[in-house]
């Protein structure tokens, strides 16, 4: 007894694998066309993400930048507590034209600041400008403080100028401003005051 199979298509195996190329190609074909369509819907949303991130970014740089300038202020605060911060300032007297070189402060002997003016700082300071020179803890009482100041007369002599005050420190914060003139026949050139 022979036996025959039978398969469930009748047409012949040539038939059956060119209809299945023509699907696969078909399907192919459709797949290439949904694909080529979604760039620029992944474009689209690509952007959109990149946007979303960007505003993200710069909300935690604000965020960093707030929590920054809070750490500065408590730094300061215990750094320099209220009750023996001493804040010297630097200014220039009206009408002043002479050309201010340095600036050097001894606190009870100790240096505790010196700067060098550039073109720039001494054309603020000629402004109405005031530049803090020196931020510091010291205890209360009475304290030697000393201060050289070097420049150029608009004569153009060179000057150098030494000026020693007695300032008392209290409880509160003290606030001590240098205000600073071309030195003449009288007058020393450096004063000291209370701000």
């Amino acid at each position: 007894m022979t036996r025959r199979f039978v398969t469930a298509d009748p047409r012949p195996a040539r038939h059956r694998v060119r209809s299945t190329q023509k699907l696969v190609s078909t399907a192919v074909l459709c797949l290439l066309s949904l694909l080529s369509g979604s760039p620029g819907v992944a474009q689209d949303a690509t952007r959109e993400q990149m946007k979303g991130l960007d505003e993200q970014v710069q909300e935690i740089k604000t965020d960093v930048l707030s929590i920054a300038a809070e750490l500065n202020g408590l730094e300061e605060r215990l750094l320099y507590p209220s009750n023996t911060q001493l804040a010297i300032f630097v200014a220039l007297a009206e009408n002043q034209e002479f050309r201010l070189d340095s600036v050097q402060i001894q606190l009870d002997g100790t240096p505790v600041a010196h700067h060098i003016y550039s073109f720039k700082e001494l054309e603020a300071l000629q402004r109405g400008g005031v530049q803090r020179i020196y931020t510091g803890n010291i205890p209360t009482g009475h304290h030697e403080l000393e201060v050289e100041v070097a420049g150029k007369l608009v004569s153009g002599k060179d000057f150098s100028n030494t000026e020693s005050f007695t300032i008392n420190k209290d409880v509160e914060p003290r606030l001590v401003g240098i205000t600073l003139a071309e030195p003449g026949l009288v007058n020393p050139g450096i004063a000291l005051g209370d701000w």
